[in-house]
């Protein structure tokens, strides 16, 4: 949430006269951070327990995440030359490609899996026997989500270079020294609460 809320202000500071950017850039952080949102709901529904939950969870993380991805690329495209090298839009776009290919083969093998077994419930099956049918595409589905959840990393890491270029920093302002004063009584102590770049 951070990275994509971080991203989000960097692309608004660069590009503040221009609403060809502005608007996928509002768009990307409410789908980023609706992504995160689903991650944290696949985190903490397992598939075994509430299925139902587990499945929305994992439709927010790749579906967002999925759209995120396509309007950073978008972003990417109407800031280079000036701003972004056509390289890391071409990476991105490579990246956007595989996480793309990548739910094209997890939902169509999940698909023929669930076909292959009609009344066994998958959702609960945790052994598979490599003789069994359904056994390959399921194997392709879950290496499938694996491939995406790297898509998702990678794509991230194209960010390393664009924030090297920016400092964070935060500030606390300390306006009492004790929580029995009466408000309103400014000390003017001020204390960094993230030290150095980052």
């Amino acid at each position: 949430m951070a990275t994509i809320y971080v991203r989000y202000k960097q692309v608004e500071a660069l590009n503040a006269e221009e609403s060809s950017v502005q608007c996928p850039n509002k768009w990307g952080l409410a789908l980023g951070l609706l992504s995160s949102v689903g991650l944290c709901i696949v985190a903490n529904f397992q598939k075994s327990t509430i299925i139902q939950i587990h499945v929305i969870g994992a439709a927010l993380t790749f579906g967002a995440g999925a759209i995120y991805i396509l309007l950073q690329i978008i972003i990417s495209f109407r800031m280079q030359p000036h701003l972004h090298s056509k390289k890391i839009f071409w990476i991105r776009t490579g990246l956007g490609l595989w996480c793309a290919a990548s739910i094209l083969s997890m939902l169509v093998s999940s698909v023929i899996t669930y076909r292959s077994l009609p009344g066994v419930n998958l959702a609960t099956k945790l052994h598979w026997d490599p003789n069994e049918t359904g056994y390959t595409s399921h194997l392709v589905s879950t290496i499938s989500e694996w491939l995406i959840s790297f898509s998702f990393l990678s794509f991230f890491l194209t960010y390393i270079r664009d924030f090297q270029k920016i400092t964070l920093r935060a500030e606390v302002s300390l306006r009492q020294h004790t929580l029995f004063e009466e408000p309103g009584l400014n000390w003017g102590e001020r204390t960094p609460i993230l030290g150095g770049h980052l």
